[in-house]
Formats: C-alpha cells, structure tokens, sequence
C-alpha cells in the first residue's frame, strides 16, 4: 500500500479512500440539500421497509454481537492482549472509561435521560399509560436501550480491530477485519470500499447528531437567557462547537479529546450528584436496585421479543431505530475506542466496556429518570409530560427548574451539552482522518482540520436545507450492509483467536533459563540474577553475544533453503525466518528497564531506550516473540546457551504451526 507521504508536512492519505469518501458525501449532501423532501421520503420508506422485513435481522445481528463479547471476555480468550505480550495500557482505567464514554452514547443519555423513560412511561408497549407498571417498564425499556446491547455493538467492532492492529500489525482501519477471509485483498479496492463507507457513515452520523444537538443547544440558552430560537443561532452554534472541536484534535488525543473528556465526566458526575441530593434521594437508591434487578431479570427476554404475536409500531420507532443508529455508529465509535485500549487483555476491555458503562448508564437513567416519573405520577407536575412530547430537547431545563438553585444546574447542563458534542466531533474527525489515512494519527494538522470542517459544513447545510432527517434515516439504513461485514468480521476473529490460543498453548511449558545441554554452575547462576546491569551493559551483551548468535542460528538455516533476516536497530537484535504461507518465527532480544528492588523513586519512568543515569533503574536483555515480550533474561548467557534457547523456541513454534495444519 503506497501512502501519499512527505517530509513536510503535506499530505499523507490513501488518495483511493480520501477523493471517493468526499466525493460521495459531496453527492449524498447535494440530494439531501436540493431535494429535501424527496430524500426524505425516499430514507423513510427505506426505514420502513428494513423495520417490516427485515427488524428480526437487526435484534438477531445485536443478540449475536452481545453473546460474542461477553463469551469471549470470561473465556480464556479474554487474557489475551490487544497488543503485544508486554505492552500495558496506554492510558489509566479512569482516563480510558472517560474516553470511550464521552465518544460513545455521553450526549445521548444526556439528551434523552429524562425524555425517554418519560415517554416510554406516557406511551408504554405493555402497560397502561400512567401506571405503576408504565413506571417500572419505562424505566427497564430506557435501560434496556442504553445498557448492555448498545455497548456490545461499539465493543464488537473495537475488539475486531483492536486485536488485528494490535496483534498482527495491520492498519487501525475498519478494513483490517477482513483480513481473516481476504488476507491481503485488504489493501486493494475491497478494502477502500470498506474505509470508505465507514466515514461516509461516519460523518453521516455525527452531523446529523451536531445538527439536531444545536438544537437542545438553542433550547437551553432561550429557556436560560432568552436567546432566539432559529437557524441563525443554530448555525452559530455549529460554527462554535466546529471551531472548538477542531482545536481539540489538532493538538492531539492527550491534551485534547483526553482532558474534555475527563472534565466531562467530572461535571455530569456533579450534575448526577447534585440532582441526587437535592432529590428524593432514598428513593432513588432504592429505585436503583430495584432497576438493576428488574433490568436483569428480563435481557433475555427483552433481547429477542419482537412482538411477533402481538404486533406494534413501538418497536420500529424505538429499539430497532436504535440498534440501526448504533450500528452505523459503530464504525467511528468501535475505532476510537480501539485507538485507546492498547495494552488491554480483551477480559479487561471487555469489563470496561460493557459492565462500567452500563453501571453509569443505569444510575443517571435511574436518577433522571426516575426523578421526572415521580415527578409526574407523585407531584402532578403534568406540565413536565406535555412539554416532552411536545419538545424533547426542552425536556432536561424544564426538569431542573423543579429542583433549587435551577439556572446554575441549567447552566451546568449547556456546557456539558457542549463539551460532549466538542469531544464527539474531535473524536468523529480523528477517526475519519485515521480511516483516510490507512490508520496513521501522524497526519498534518490540516487533514484533521479538513475533517473537523466536514462534520461542520455537512451540518449547516443540512439543518438550513431540512436535510438532516433524511442524513440520519441514511446512516440508520447504513447498518445493514455493514452488518454483513460484521458477521464475516466475527468469524474471523474468533479463527484468529483460537490460533492464538493454540501458540500459547504450545508454549505454555516454562522457559528455562538453562539449557539442560550446557550447564552453568550455581555460581554463575547467582551472578546472573543478583547483577543489576545497565543500560550499556545490556546493548553490549546484544551487540556482542546477542547479534552472532542470532546470525550463526540464521546461517544453518539458509543451509537448509530456509529465508531468514537479522536486523538490529537500536540495539535490538531480530531474527526472523520465513515460513512460506504459514506464520513466520520471530525471535529478538530487547534491552527492557525495571526498577531495582531497592528503589526510592517507584513512578520512576522505565524507558528502554534511554538511560537517564537514575539510579533506581537497571536493564536485563528480554527475548520477544511475535506475540511479544516472554518476560525472562537472557543476560549473560554464552552463545550456545542462547542459541539452544533459539532452537526450543522454534521447537515450539513448528509444534503451533502443526496444531494448525
């Protein structure tokens, strides 16, 4: 794959994925905005033909997705690394669960944390309106729509692509899940048409999303200091959130998308706290248990019923709209969360993204939610019913003006309402850039503005046009054919898994680091594990022993037809023999830093590369195979010590490659 790169700061794309992915939103726009009503009503009869005919496949395709998942966490799948065997995560627990969150459903839990259970509560599919029973299904339906499911289908996508950039060195782009059925097809047209539709789906959806957010947006400053309703607001509004969404992803995940995301979670866990204490606290811990059991008790249940023996409209409107909507989301969503969970074993990533995220979902629904039933059914607050069937973006400021100190929580409300639409945005334009870019985040500044701009213009001239409706109804029908290309994606990674699986299994017997052939005395034993070597000592003892051990193990090889390759950069040594169609053996030696057991300064910082002189630190020569660090040291080792420990790990290798045949 050739990438448009340069050395100054130009551009560096896949020219393929970049011209056919503006071109056809360019189109797709241009229908939306000059024919309005006919792309409306075109979506819409689409819509309506996928929830008659096809609305079983979509609760199938999200059963199949959250089984998937949850199977492959709590099996011994689940410790395998998105990443090498060494790696540890990029980013701390609270950081990563800010990220994926703010990314993910933030805005929408937000937007529809007391609308939906009220709805759900004034119109319920199995109870009467009003009721204590419309009371306890409005609040499992409106979990049901948040929780588990919806975060099984951004899991499933991130775990695909996750495990194949990490694992086995392909792009971080939404092509790599097919490399299990094309192998390297990946990199030719098949695989831009993927890219390609992940940021035209991609976009589609975080327009849309920004054009109607403008709208709570406009609905919050006139409820909170009288500013106009209208489309000139609106389009300031988007101009606003583009320009600051753009200025996040130019200066990078860290100190941008990372800390909004942060600050996002700091400020809805204060609203969430606040609404708590102030409210009818009791009752909300006991309406959370209660939500947490009833929620439970019916998954199964509420996972397959698709109201075959008793037909309604309900389910159309409401959970087969979602799974759509999610699942057109999940190309931008399950990207960016695999670009934050390097390092995790898939059991980590698999508790952090479905059971945190539902936990946090059911106690804001539940405060939310539950505060705005009572409110209605208790406190005869009617008001509040009718204005949410009325407007639903008006449904959270005229929550918080029942509650003291109203206009401060309201306002608290705007800026979280802007701050999760900055952090989707820079998140959305990231992801598109990657996708563009065949996975690489190094681009320059002006293709991640590029993209940032996109999202912005695409939802100005659909909101001005009356487009946005029919974009959105796009990006729901969208779900379908990318669902085929889920499914195939699955079935590649659980055959990739296993694989895996079956190398570690034959490794599994220990390492030892003494050859029974070539004894080393205790005594040299003992130098070997009480020497704390530095970080010259290490390179040398590479450089040294390490590299024509590496070589002599190569030349035997090629006596026997065999391709092999030793490189060293940096100091570190690597051996790689090729076999064939098969996976190749990949042997190095890497200087790797530790604290010493005596160490004052614990957070020292352990870089392999480069010694700072810190005297807390020293270095062992590690042995790394193609699935990464094996954890032990070969430091001081003779040449033919090493090079048996060469031969019984090819040993093993060749008995993985014969599990396979």
């Amino acid at each position: 794959m050739k990438l448009r790169t340069t050395d100054d700061g130009k551009a560096k794309f896949d020219p393929p994925v970049f011209y056919s992915a503006t071109g056809i939103l360019m189109l797709l726009v241009a229908f939306a905005v000059i024919f309005p009503e006919r792309a409306t009503e075109f979506f819409k009869a689409l819509q309506a033909d996928i929830v008659d005919y096809m609305g079983w496949y979509y609760v199938l395709i999200v059963a199949i997705l959250l089984v998937t998942v949850v199977v492959i966490g709590l099996s011994r799948f689940g410790d395998i690394k998105l990443g090498a065997e060494h790696e540890k995560p990029e980013y701390g627990f609270w950081s990563w669960l800010a990220m994926l969150f703010s990314a993910g459903i933030g805005i929408g839990l937000l937007f529809f944390g007391v609308a939906e259970p009220v709805m759900h509560y004034m119109n319920p599919p199995d109870a009467l309106p009003g009721t204590v029973d419309a009371a306890r299904e409005a609040m499992v339906l409106s979990i049901f729509h948040w929780g588990f499911h919806v975060w099984a289908i951004f899991a499933g996508v991130a775990l695909i692509l996750g495990y194949f950039s990490y694992r086995h060195n392909l792009p971080l782009t939404l092509r790599s899940a097919l490399y299990p059925m094309i192998g390297e097809k990946i990199h030719g047209p098949i695989g831009h048409a993927v890219d390609v539709f992940a940021i035209v789906s991609t976009v589609c959806g975080v327009a849309t999303t920004l054009g109607f957010g403008v709208l709570q947006m406009n609905a919050g400053l006139n409820h909170l200091f009288g500013v106009p309703v209208g489309e000139i607001t609106q389009v300031i509004l988007i101009v606003v959130t583009t320009a600051l969404a753009t200025a996040s992803v130019v200066v990078g995940l860290d100190a941008g998308i990372k800390r909004l995301s942060q600050l996002n979670m700091g400020l809805a866990a204060l609203l969430c706290l606040t609404i708590l204490v102030l409210g009818s606290t009791v009752f909300l811990l006991m309406a959370l248990v209660q939500n947490i059991g009833s929620y439970l008790s019916v998954l199964v249940d509420r996972t397959f019923n698709l109201y075959a023996y008793k037909p309604t409209d309900w389910i159309g409107g409401w959970t087969i709209f979602y799974w759509g909507w999610c699942l057109s989301w999940s190309p931008f969503v399950g990207l960016f969360i695999a670009r934050i969970s390097r390092g995790r074993t898939i059991r980590e990533f698999t508790i952090g993204t479905l059971l945190m995220p539902t936990l946090i979902t059911i106690v804001w629904l539940t405060v939310f939610g539950n505060s705005s039933i009572r409110m209605i059914a208790d406190e005869g607050l009617q008001s509040l019913a009718d204005i949410i069937q009325k407007d639903q973006s008006l449904a959270l400021f005229q929550f918080l003006e029942q509650f003291p100190f109203s206009e401060a929580l309201s306002l608290l409300a705007i800026v979280l309402v802007v701050i999760f639409f900055i952090t989707s945005a820079d998140s959305g334009a990231m992801v598109m850039n990657m996708l563009a870019s065949h996975g690489r985040d190094d681009t320059p500044a002006w293709q991640r503005i590029f993209w940032a701009a996109i999202i912005g213009v695409v939802a100005i001239a659909l909101l001005l046009a009356g487009g946005l409706a029919s974009l959105q109804t796009a990006a729901i029908t969208s779900a379908l054919p990318f669902s085929l290309i889920l499914l195939a994606a699955i079935y590649g990674l659980i055959k990739a898994l296993r694989t895996d699986t079956a190398k570690r299994d034959s490794q599994s017997a220990p390492v030892a680091p003494v050859s029974a052939r070539n004894p080393v005395t205790w005594e040299r034993r003992l130098k070997n594990l009480i020497t704390l070597p530095s970080l010259e000592e290490v390179r040398g003892y590479i450089d040294d022993v390490g590299e024509p051990a590496l070589r002599r193990f190569a030349s035997e090889m090629e006596k026997s037809g065999f391709i092999t390759r030793v490189e060293v950069d940096n100091h570190v040594a690597q051996l790689l023999v090729l076999q064939g169609d098969e996976v190749d053996f990949v042997y190095s030696i890497h200087p790797k830093a530790h604290l010493k057991p005596n160490a004052t300064n614990l957070d020292a910082e352990l870089d392999d590369n480069y010694d700072d002189g810190s005297p807390d630190k020293y270095f062992r020569a590690e042995v790394h195979l193609s699935e990464g660090g094996q954890d032990y040291d070969v430091m001081g080792w003779t040449p033919d010590q090493l090079l048996t420990d060469i031969l019984n790990q090819y040993e093993r290798h060749l008995q993985f490659l014969h599990s396979l045949r």
